[in-house]
Parts: C-alpha cells; sequence; structure tokens
C-alpha cells in the first residue's frame, strides 16, 4: 500500500501509524463536533442576518481542529509537486465553501472526513494486526543443553546439530527432529489446523509449533534464517511488494483521473455564467461539490487493503501467497496439475514385499538394495534402509551414480549393483519379467543377473479425494497427474481418485514439456502445478502459479513456488483458488461500487441537486465501505 502514498497522502498520517485509534483523534472529533453544534444553534438565532465575527471564529477553530491533518498534508504535498490528491482537493473546496460564505458546510465536510478517516484507521490497523498477529509465531529463545546444562539463548545463535530442550507451553524455536519425549503440538500458528498434532520420537517439527504438555529434546537441523517461521514471516511481509493487476490500474488511473476532476470543476464553475449569464457563486459552489465528490481515495486505499486481506486471510489458513497478483491467477486456475509422490500420496513409503529371483535371497536382495541407496535422500530409499534396519558399512560402498527417474548404479565389494525401475532394466539389456501391481516396484540387478524385486507401498493421502471434489466444485475442469512411477501405478490412483488424465514414467524434462502443452490449449485457462520435491522445482517455476508443500517440501521447491501449502494437505490447494476467487470479487465489488456510486453523485452534484452533505458522502462513505468490505477477507 506505500505505493500509492503519491496518489492519497492521507495514507501518509493514517495508514502506517496508529496514532489515528488513539484518545486524540476522539478527543478533537467530540471537541470539534460541539464546537460545530454551537455554531449552527447560533446561527439559527440569528437567522438570515450575515456571519458575525463570533460565528467565524467558533467555525473556523472547528475547522481547523478536524481539518488539520489535511490542510498540512496538502500544503507538503503542494512543495512535493503532488498537487492532485485527496487533500489538496479536500482543501481546495472547503477553503472555496468558506469563501462563498458556506462555511457550515465546510466545518461539516471536514468533520464528517475525519470521522471516516478514524473508522478507516481502525479497519487498516485491524487488518495490520491480523497480519502482526501471524508472526507472533516468531519463537523469543531457545533453551540450548550445552552438556549437563540449559542456557536460554537467541535462536540465531544456535547452529545446526544443536540439541534445545521445549518444554510445555514453550514455542519450538528452530526446525528439527525429536530425538526423546511426546507431546501434543499446536501447529496453528504454520497450518491454521486449530487441533493439536501428537508429535514423538524420530519426527521431524517445525519451528513456531508450541508444545503442549510433555517436554521435548529435539536436534536442530535448520538455522533459524531457514527455518519454516523464518520463511512465513518474510513471505507474510513481502507479500504485497508484488502488486495485482487490479492494484496497477488504480495506482495509474488515479493519477490521470484526478487532473481530468480538476479541469471538469474549472469548466463547471466558469463555462455556464460565461455561456449562460449565471451567478458565478452557484456554479462556484457545484464545481466544489464535485471536487469533494470526486476523490479517489476510497478505490486507492480500499483495493490494495482487499488484496492484503487476501493474503493475511490466506496466511492464517496456512497458505503462504508470495505476491497479492498470484490470488488474481489462482482465480483464473481451470487445470491443476499434481505431482504423485508426496503430493497426491503419504510419501511415507515402506517394504511390503520381497520377491528373490535367480537363486538370490531375500536377505541378499535387501542389503544389497540398501547400501546402493544409502546415499540417496529419495523416500523410496529411506523405505529400503527401513526395512533393513541394519548399519552400512560405507568402505564397502566403491561406487554410486544416481540416474535421474531411473535408479541407481554402485560398485558394491566389487559387485555392480542396479537398483531402480523397469527403464533403467530395459537401458541396462536385463531380462526380467515386467510386475503390475498397485505399489511400486524396485528391481535389483547384481552383476547384470536379475536378483529379484522389492515392492514398495504408499497410501493416498486421506483428503485426496476431497480435494478433487473440491476443485470440480470450484470449476476446475482438467485435473492432471504427472510422475515418474509406473504407468501401472499411475493409472490405479487416477482411477481412484477421479482425475482426467495421468502421465507416468516421466523424466523431469518431460514433466515441464507436458505442462507447456497444457499451458498452450487455450481451453486450460490458467495452469497451476502442486508439487513438493526438487525435480518439481522446474515444472513449479514454469507454471502459472506454482504450488509447493511447505511442511515436508524440498526447500528449492518452497523457495521456487508462488503458493506455499504449510500442511502438505492436497485440499489446501481448493482453498487457495476458492481465497482467489473470493478477493478478485471483492475487489471487482468495490471498484464497481466505487464508480457507480460516484458516477451518480457526480450528475446530481453538476444538476444542483447534490450538496456538500450528500458529497462527503459520496467520498466517505464510499470509501469506508469500500474497505469494510476488503475486511470480509480477514475472517
Amino acid at each position: 500500500m506505500s505505493e500509492n502514498h503519491n496518489h492519497c497522502s492521507r495514507c501518509d498520517h493514517g495508514h502506517n501509524q496508529e496514532q489515528l485509534v488513539v484518545p486524540k483523534d476522539i478527543f478533537l472529533i467530540i471537541i470539534s463536533l460541539i464546537l460545530f453544534v454551537f455554531g449552527m444553534i447560533f446561527k439559527e438565532r440569528l437567522h438570515d442576518t450575515p456571519f458575525s465575527v463570533g460565528e467565524y471564529g467558533i467555525f473556523l477553530i472547528a475547522y481547523f481542529l478536524c481539518g488539520y491533518n489535511v490542510l498540512s498534508a496538502a500544503v507538503r504535498n503542494v512543495f512535493r509537486g503532488n498537487v492532485l490528491d485527496e487533500n489538496s482537493l479536500m482543501t481546495i473546496a472547503t477553503v472555496g465553501a468558506i469563501l462563498v460564505h458556506e462555511i457550515p458546510e465546510a466545518v461539516g465536510v471536514m468533520l464528517f472526513f475525519k470521522v471516516g478517516e478514524f473508522f478507516q484507521g481502525l479497519s487498516v490497523n485491524r487488518a495490520r494486526r491480523s497480519i502482526k498477529s501471524l508472526l507472533e509465531a516468531r519463537p523469543d529463545y531457545a533453551n540450548l543443553r550445552i552438556g549437563e546444562q540449559i542456557k536460554k539463548v537467541n535462536p540465531e545463535e544456535v547452529k545446526v546439530g544443536d540439541v534445545v530442550i521445549v518444554k510445555p507451553g514453550e514455542k519450538v524455536p528452530l526446525d528439527g527432529e525429536i530425538l526423546s519425549g511426546r507431546s501434543q503440538v499446536n501447529t496453528s500458528a504454520l497450518t491454521g489446523e486449530s487441533v493439536p498434532r501428537t508429535m514423538e520420537t524420530g519426527q521431524a517439527i517445525l519451528a513456531g509449533m508450541i508444545n503442549q504438555s510433555g517436554v521435548l529434546t529435539i536436534k536442530v537441523t535448520k538455522l533459524f534464517e531457514e527455518s519454516s517461521v523464518a520463511k512465513i514471516m518474510h513471505l507474510v511481509e513481502n507479500a504485497t511488494a508484488n502488486k495485482a493487476k487490479n492494484e496497477k490500474f488504480i495506482t495509474k488511473f488515479a493519477q490521470v483521473y484526478t487532473p481530468i476532476v480538476v479541469f471538469l470543476a474549472v469548466l463547471v464553475a466558469v463555462l455556464p455564467p460565461l455561456l449562460m449569464h449565471q451567478p458565478f457563486l452557484k456554479w462556484i459552489y457545484r464545481a466544489l461539490i464535485l471536487l469533494v465528490i470526486s476523490c479517489p481515495c476510497g478505490l486507492v486505499v480500499s483495493i490494495p487493503l482487499g488484496y492484503f486481506g487476501g493474503v493475511g486471510g490466506s496466511s492464517r489458513r496456512g497458505i503462504l501467497v508470495k505476491g497479492s497478483h498470484f490470488l488474481d491467477i489462482l482465480a483464473e486456475v481451470k487445470t491443476v496439475v499434481f505431482d504423485k509422490t508426496g503430493t497426491l500420496t503419504q510419501g511415507r513409503f515402506k517394504v511390503t514385499k520381497i520377491v528373490p529371483k535367480n537363486h538370490f535371497s531375500q536377505d541378499e536382495i535387501l542389503r544389497w538394495a540398501a547400501h546402493a541407496e544409502s546415499h540417496s535422500n529419495h523416500p523410496i530409499a529411506k523405505s529400503i534402509l527401513e526395512a533393513y534396519g541394519k548399519e552400512i558399512n560405507p568402505s564397502a560402498i566403491q561406487f554410486q551414480e544416481e540416474i535421474p527417474a531411473q535408479g541407481i548404479k554402485a560398485k558394491i565389494e566389487d559387485h555392480l549393483i542396479f537398483v531402480g525401475n523397469d527403464r533403467l532394466l530395459h537401458k541396462e539389456n536385463i531380462e526380467h519379467e515386467e510386475c503390475r501391481f498397485d505399489g511400486t516396484v524396485v528391481y535389483v540387478v547384481i552383476d547384470k543377473i536379475y536378483a529379484g524385486y522389492i515392492l514398495i507401498g504408499d497410501e493416498i493421502k486421506q483428503d485426496a479425494v476431497k480435494a478433487i471434489q473440491d476443485l470440480r466444485s470450484l470449476g476446475v475442469k482438467n485435473i492432471v497427474m504427472l510422475t515418474g512411477d509406473s504407468k501401472t501405478i499411475a493409472k490405479h490412483i487416477s482411477e481412484k481418485l477421479g482425475l482426467n488424465s495421468y502421465f507416468a514414467e516421466l523424466l523431469p524434462e518431460d514433466k515441464v514439456r507436458i505442462l507447456e502443452n497444457l499451458i498452450k490449449e487455450k481451453r486450460s485457462g490458467k495452469v497451476a502445478f502442486v508439487g513438493d520435491g526438487i525435480n518439481d522445482a522446474p515444472v513449479i517455476a514454469r507454471a502459472d502459479v506454482g504450488i509447493a508443500m511447505g511442511a515436508m517440501g524440498s526447500d528449492a521447491a518452497i523457495e521456487t513456488a508462488d503458493v506455499v501449502l504449510m500442511t502438505d494437505a492436497p485440499s489446501k490447494v481448493a482453498e487457495a483458488i476458492k481465497m482467489g476467487k473470493r478477493t478478485s470479487k471483492i475487489v471487482l465489488e468495490n471498484i464497481g461500487f466505487s464508480f457507480a456510486v460516484k458516477g451518480v453523485f457526480i450528475i446530481l452534484g453538476i444538476a444542483g441537486v447534490a450538496t456538500m452533505w450528500e458529497a462527503v458522502f459520496a467520498d466517505m462513505g464510499v470509501a469506508l465501505i469500500a474497505i469494510f468490505n476488503a475486511t470480509r477477507l480477514l475472517k
């Protein structure tokens, strides 16, 4: 919103300060109102008698008390070269009203303007407090364990590998792994979920979560600046830097609109008296009304506030939007493309079956596979190591190479080992049977001899079906899944979820190519891609809007994404799109309402039907209604 200060200097003394919502403003409004009432009573008693010095004195004191901010801002902006802003329009209109002996109306305009400013400040500060409350998840300290002692330190001083203790009621200071303890943890600051989650030994835990019951001993895995809560703070604080198209339109519109209004007011004041021999005072008064009515501040303030509310409201739901313009793109999404593993499925693999071939044993297959996969971070590799359950001898591994989207090639104890999918075995010309199961098949080859396969299962996420249904209800016509897994597994999951289509056995570059084809299709509308892995980063970057799973997703995916889901729940994708649609709807409502009301009152003002009092409603009333409408997004 700071970029709009050039067009609406009311922002200079209102939106970036809390002083609007303090007793001083209420005091000034009450005193000005009392003086205004006394002035009106005094005027009524004198009836048609010309204004006396006493009347002018009472009204002018009230005028300066409630209008000081506007007058001083107008003078400052003149020296800055910003002549035609709302403060200048208000100053010209009210000073002109005083000069044509309409001093009660001039004071009334300033008084109602001050009241409107006060309520507008309350509304804006409420939005800011809502955003600020998200940042209260920042931990203030960490209980660092040094030997047998516990030292309270700044989280930024803790290093990777250090051990911290989190007691009941304390915030988790850094991302880490639980070494010991079991507790209920409040994750609402990060995920928007109100139901506490049970955390225990071996599980990953994120900074900003609140420990509710047991004592947890945590090994730190990330520095504070790389932790989840630090990233959230950075994202939320900088989210409004990327302006939406409607914000850019209004900013440019105000630059052109205000000079046109002033020129029109000059024509209204001058042409009728010259061409139709009308009284100058009557048409000058109408021109002044036109200036008050035409102030664009309601739009200039309420539209950025609408996007600010959209970003803040999303964050409270565990959806981090990195720029307000991504809300507009989300509103136009017609195609959603999902990665499979870790996005639609749990990504928590488990060995369910080991089938040996050619006289090899199950233990042999598992041992060679575990050694070959020992340096890989892939979930499948971790499941094989977990099933093996023994220590790996690093000196036995002479060579290891990861082949993207195919598997691992390694030399272990002078034996050549291949562990991977069907594509890898075809590439190496290894004879084998083709296995068709509802799980992931990992083939094992020892010295060019097919040794058998390991079957690994992965479950569909609980809310995946709901996610697809919700997307359909929001008008998303095309839902696609891309995976490097086998066609058999991809088909099984696609049919279970009711997807439009799927593409299997893909390399990372294949995913980009398919996504580009979908973007080129006109019927696709805007295309969103949802993923979590390092290999998803190029596709996330290429999509119209890239969405990453933030809880357990890779840093590369999270950094590249435009939207981050803190719960790893696919149903949050529909929630993000819904938030985008809601934000766009409220912003368009504000634009349409403001233009319609101002257009009507401009015509009434020129025709002489509307007075200064109606002009105040057309300006401040419209601004307040638009602002209060925008704050609905925070609920």
